[in-house]
């Protein structure tokens, strides 16, 4: 066993002292010992319950024969982090969070891991840790929120922000909003819906790092406990059989993960973790990957941003394994892929069903025949950049406008709020990438803002900043290359028109206004023709 290192010849006894210091046993020592990775904590909704999923692993892991050693792993709450300086920091956790696992996996030689993740940069962070450590590793998560209700209607944290811009246009009175702001997150678990967090913790199932369930079961289920409980009896059989992450995390495997992706309709966010978490695993996915698979995957579940459901409806209508099975039909899935079931996805999804036919749809009466993500290139954009196709209104497909620069989130935010955006406008959001920002914040504020305002079907958004997985509208991200490497859209200027066509993946951008020194000399790269 791996934990022999620390445990086994005449030599350790030093280290056996300190284990019986804390109140192991002989017994305890003897037996495997499997490292679980706690995220919880008291300020993000996802990972409030996250000490009593622990409780549940470790019976399980006892159950199985094995002892479990818990330790933490930090979280930074999204929601609570948006809009202001927090939001820097959030992406730069997911590195934080990989190198803090792989420390403590590494200086402590456990036998096999359990990540007890929910939100969003905690589960990629601990997908690359799993890949770069490649030992026995199994993950659960803490589940999604149920939705809220409000006026007979459901409702989510997205409801909430964009509750605030109804309330600038005069739609929404302040009491009103703060109504739904006491009822749309009614409890612990992820957001409830298809936002980054869940995106990531579907991707984790789809790619076969965590046991069917593990995206959609709700936080609040006694089947999520009895899910955790698997999850801990399980990674004593990944141990046994000797299966580690990188012999299920092959890139059929990443195909699966994006194809589930594209007919769910999730995050943008994916576009950046799937190929960090890939890259540990020693494979690269390009932009190009997930422009393939999007084209040939239809869209067939139309979740919270983009439609009405939730996840608790996306879990009693049968989950990711009924979504991967209907996808399968298009050649879309890998079945001979490995999973931590110790079983393939064919085998796993041999008896699912779709349960109900309007939160997910057939393959021949999908949603979209694309998914949900597109990739557009252009001469604003030519190293690519990310919309949610799925949530952006038909009439905005195709859009000309004319710009409105901003250099920051905030200028943009007060101006949106400021009634200064018209319809047609162009909103560009710049020095918001991961050098420009620092830190590639998320624009969840100015995008919602936008939707409250009753703007979303007549105003687009660029930024080279990212977006929350609740951003919908004409929303384009991860515009690149971003302004401060010098990027064409640092180049923008006020009344510049710029166009958005996703159905042919491109934008463009064009100005005849007068620029000075090397401003003047790209001017012929921001006008030519694609």
């Amino acid at each position: 066993m791996r934990s022999d290192l620390m445990k086994k010849a005449l030599e350790r006894a030093p280290h056996r002292s300190l284990f019986k210091a804390m109140g192991y046993t002989d017994e305890e020592i003897s037996r495997p010992m499997i490292g679980v990775v706690n995220s919880a904590n008291e300020i993000i909704p996802g990972h409030i319950h996250l000490d009593t999923i622990t409780e549940d692993v470790k019976a399980g892991i006892r159950l199985a024969g094995g002892t479990p050693i818990e330790f933490p792993a930090i979280g930074v709450c999204d929601g609570i982090a948006m809009g202001h300086k927090g939001m820097k920091y959030s992406l730069a956790s997911r590195e934080v969070i990989a190198d803090s696992v792989e420390i403590m996996a590494t200086a402590h030689p456990f036998d096999g891991l359990v990540m007890i993740t929910n939100c969003d940069k905690i589960v990629p962070g601990m997908l690359m840790a799993a890949m770069r450590l490649n030992i026995p590793t199994i993950f659960i998560s803490g589940g999604p929120m149920l939705a809220g209700r409000h006026n007979g209607e459901a409702v989510d944290l997205i409801t909430v922000f964009e509750g605030v811009g109804k309330v600038k246009s005069g739609a929404m009175t302040d009491g009103e909003l703060k109504e739904l702001e006491d009822s749309a997150c009614p409890g612990c678990g992820s957001c409830a819906g298809m936002f980054t967090a869940n995106s990531m913790n579907c991707v984790t199932e789809a790619l076969g790092m965590g046991l069917p369930g593990n995206g959609t079961i709700p936080a609040i289920l006694a089947a999520r406990r009895r899910l955790a409980k698997e999850a801990g009896m399980q990674i004593m059989e990944l141990l046994k059989k000797d299966i580690k992450p990188r012999d299920i995390a092959t890139l059929d495997a990443f195909k699966n993960a994006i194809a589930m992706d594209m007919a769910l309709g999730c995050s943008t966010n994916t576009v950046l973790h799937i190929p960090a978490i890939a890259h540990e695993a020693g494979i690269t996915l390009d932009l190009d990957i997930f422009d393939k698979i999007s084209q040939e995957t239809a869209n067939i579940c139309y979740l919270s941003p983009a439609g009405p459901h939730h996840l608790e409806d996306l879990d009693a209508a049968g989950g990711v394994q009924a979504v991967m099975k209907e996808i399968s039909k298009l050649g879309a899935i890998y079945t001979d892929a490995l999973t931590v079931t110790g079983k393939t996805v064919g085998e796993n999804i041999k008896d699912a069903a779709i349960k109900n036919s309007t939160v997910i749809r057939s393959v021949e009466e999908p949603y979209s025949k694309e998914g949900g993500i597109a990739i557009l290139r252009g001469n604003l954009s030519p190293d690519g950049c990310v919309v949610k196709q799925s949530a952006v209104a038909p009439d905005m497909k195709v859009n000309e406008g004319k710009a409105r620069v901003f250099d920051s989130e905030e200028e943009a935010f007060d101006a949106i709020l400021g009634g200064k955006i018209n319809a047609g406008d162009v909103v560009v959001i710049r020095y918001e990438g991961p050098k420009g920002g620092p830190g590639m914040r998320e624009m969840l504020s100015p995008t919602s803002a936008i939707v409250g305002m009753g703007l979303d079907k007549s105003v687009a958004l660029l930024t080279d900043g990212r977006f929350s997985g609740g951003t919908r509208g004409a929303a384009i991200g991860h515009v690149s290359p971003e302004a401060a490497e010098g990027g064409p859209i640092g180049l923008i200027m006020e009344g510049d028109v710029i166009s958005i066509d996703i159905p042919n993946k491109k934008d463009r951008a064009e100005s005849g206004q007068r620029r000075t020194g090397k401003a003047e000399e790209s001017l012929q790269s921001i006008t030519a023709e694609d």
